[in-house]
């Protein structure tokens, strides 16, 4: 069996926290701007939160400079910390059981890509007893471009495991555009799920090297990805 890095996304791939990200950022634009604003103008899904949160700074006229994200960003942790056990989250079917049976496996190396913090990503795999399944990950605090990210979680693959991954040899499983734009950057398999607000149709037009509905076919889906 050859070894493989699997590179995942958290929200509405592995989980959803019941809108808490969400609800964290609306908090703080009502108590900085007071504004009732739902955010539908910035796109929210597959970015990094550093990215949404330059978006927001800029939507209120803030300069993003290091000291505003920064600010921003620690106030969101906090409020996100406080919201996710009030909200009814859940783990994402099926994949409990998939990292279950993936986590004894030494050739099936599990790592997070992911547009959160990692302190941020912490904070939910935790909440919904998910965090212990991975070694490490790459986050929005390495940077703001999701594109950049698969960068880093190679490097800390190598580093850990004394493995030179190939592209050939990494799977990044994600629920939106930005995630298969993520994995085709550095010629990753690209695995969609369409768990979360993209729908199949949408995220099918940016030509997955496999697209399933959701991942409740457990056997079947370890089958097809040779998992």
């Amino acid at each position: 069996m050859s070894k493989r890095l699997l590179l995942w996304d958290i929200d509405a791939t592995l989980i959803t926290t019941g809108g808490a990200g969400d609800q964290a950022l609306k908090r703080i634009v009502a108590r900085r701007y007071r504004a009732d604003d739902d955010l539908r103008d910035i796109e929210i899904a597959g970015r990094t939160d550093t990215a949404i949160v330059r978006s927001i700074l800029q939507k209120y006229g803030v300069a993003a400079t290091a000291e505003t994200v920064g600010g921003f960003l620690e106030e969101y942790l906090e409020h996100l910390g406080q919201l996710l056990p009030q909200l009814r989250g859940r783990v994402m079917p099926g994949v409990a059981e998939i990292l279950e049976h993936l986590h004894p496996n030494t050739d099936r190396v599990l790592a997070l890509l992911t547009g959160n913090l990692r302190r941020g990503a912490q904070l939910k795999l935790q909440r919904y007893g998910l965090w212990a399944y991975f070694e490490f990950g790459a986050f929005a605090d390495d940077h703001h471009d999701r594109n950049e990210l698969g960068a880093f979680a190679r490097h800390r693959a190598e580093e850990k495991h004394g493995h030179g991954f190939d592209a050939a040899e990494i799977d990044v499983i994600g629920d939106t555009g930005h995630d298969i734009a993520c994995g085709k950057i550095f010629g990753a398999r690209t695995i969609a799920v369409a768990t979360g607000t993209w729908t199949p149709e949408e995220l099918a037009a940016h030509q997955p090297d496999f697209l399933f509905n959701d991942l409740s076919d457990v056997a079947g889906v370890i089958d097809e990805l040779g998992w």
